[in-house]
């Protein structure tokens, strides 16, 4: 498999014209993705061209001209794959992972957690039966005493986040593994019909999602990531986010370019009303929460969602898919790399008791962004063009099958060390922000975002724009 057979496979998952991919330009270069055991850049490489093709077709469909060609530069995509890491504040270095969250020895293999939240924390380490001021030594000592898989189970019931470490094979016969591989990469069906033809942007014909309104209901990265593609391209996008649920400020100066960030608490009556008069102007609503738990909620149910908006857009993101044991199961990228494989692919060489490793980035979470942003963006082409709406459904479980399943041959670490990508500043009301550009790029599209980040849930719950 080449490059150029990724890109269409990935393109044909989202049921594109055969003939786009000839309009891609590619400039090459090494890059830390590079360093991986996984031939994890081409995969990367390919969600961001197929995310910059279907931008590239929206862009067309709206201003009646040809759809321009596409350029996928190498450093461009490793700087936006690691953008979480390198972002920076006034210099300072973010924190992506608390003391609790790692690869920790069990009696049998390995276990990965997840702690960056408190409240993850707190259920992890009550699980476990420990006191909730217990440290690093004191969580390796219970873990080093309890088998993987009842350490799994037992962190899960509690609400925290475990995985036992499992190596490719054992994951493909896991009843997860085979109902993640049984998914399409990027699911579509048919929502409500009757949207009207997407009127030309109001800004230059590049802006493809200009005039476009957005509900941004995801957390951490892969969501974000597509939405934060989306304001690029011109969309208004309203993030919205549970009062209670913290969220990492850290976090939101990487993901949030673009966006506006406003608290709701769609638990209440009056939360939902509110939701229901942004939905009355919303163009696209992207969901990162467990399968079932916003369905959950009257009136959230996608066919709900569409019924009063035809031509809805409605994009859901999972960490392990709709079906299968897990499906109703909190994830992140490192705990689906530590259960799929990635984990022990990665492993550095050593003695056998070397830790299990981790891609260069978080590839699945990004990758996934990217390929959801093209799967709204196609999605909003058949929208201009029939007047269909879509419900889209993707996972990185989902997206580290293909990973894993890549046979793109892994480039020869280079001779000499890589160039970092150039970053870009901007000052804030907060400060110089320092921040990876986006890897979105064709001809007379926009290089950059209209705004900066601001602070976390800090907007109202209203539309900036006036009706159209």
């Amino acid at each position: 498999m080449t490059d150029d057979d990724l890109v269409r496979e990935l393109w044909a998952a989202l049921d594109g014209p055969s003939d786009a991919p000839e309009r891609i330009t590619r400039d090459r270069a090494p890059t830390a993705l590079d360093r991986a055991a996984l031939p994890a850049a081409a995969p990367a490489r390919a969600t961001v061209a197929v995310c910059s093709l279907a931008a590239a077709e929206l862009a067309a469909a709206r201003s009646g001209g040809p759809v321009p060609r596409v350029r996928v530069r190498d450093r461009a995509v490793d700087g936006a794959f690691r953008s979480d890491r390198l972002v920076r504040l006034d210099g300072r270095a973010p924190v992506t992972f608390a003391p609790l969250s790692g690869f920790w020895r069990a009696a049998d293999g390995w276990v990965r957690t997840h702690a960056n939240y408190p409240h993850h924390r707190a259920r992890l380490l009550g699980a476990l039966g420990l006191p909730q001021g217990a440290g690093p030594s004191e969580l390796a000592a219970v873990l080093a005493g309890r088998d993987a898989a009842a350490t799994e189970e037992a962190v899960y019931a509690a609400g925290g986040l475990a995985v036992a470490i499992r190596d490719r094979d054992t994951w493909a016969r896991h009843p997860q593994g085979v109902a993640a591989a049984a998914q399409p990469l990027a699911g579509r069906r048919p929502l409500a019909s009757g949207g009207a033809p997407l009127p030309p942007p109001d800004r230059e014909p590049g802006y493809a999602a200009a005039g476009l309104r957005v509900l941004d209901l995801t957390r951490v990265l892969a969501g974000p990531v597509a939405t934060r593609t989306l304001a690029l391209l011109g969309a208004e996008v309203l993030r919205l986010d549970a009062p209670w649920l913290p969220e990492s400020q850290d976090a939101l100066d990487d993901t949030g370019m673009g966006k506006r960030s406003a608290r709701l608490d769609l638990a209440t009556a009056d939360g939902r009303a509110a939701f229901g008069r942004l939905l009355e102007r919303a163009d696209v609503v992207v969901t990162g929460y467990r399968p079932g738990a916003l369905e959950a909620l009257e009136g959230m149910a996608p066919e709900e969602l569409a019924a009063g908006r035809p031509g809805l857009v409605v994009a859901q993101l999972s960490a392990w898919g709709r079906t299968g044991p897990w499906a109703g199961r909190r994830g992140f990228d490192s705990l689906v790399q530590a259960a799929s494989g990635v984990a022990l692919a990665e492993r550095a060489a050593g003695p056998a008791d070397t830790p299990p490793g981790a891609l260069p980035a978080q590839a699945l979470d990004h990758g996934t962004g990217y390929l959801l942003a093209a799967a709204v963006l196609r999605a909003l082409t058949r929208r201009h063009r029939t007047g269909e709406g879509s419900l889209l459904r993707l996972s990185l479980a989902r997206t580290a099958h293909t990973l894993l399943h890549t046979d793109v041959p892994v480039q020869a670490p280079p001779p000499v060390p890589f160039v970092e990508p150039v970053l870009r500043e901007a000052v804030t009301g907060r400060g110089r922000l320092r921040y990876a550009p986006s890897p979105v790029e064709f001809a007379g599209g926009p290089r950059d975002w209209s705004r900066t980040p601001g602070l976390w849930g800090a907007d109202a719950p209203c539309w900036e724009q006036p009706p159209h």
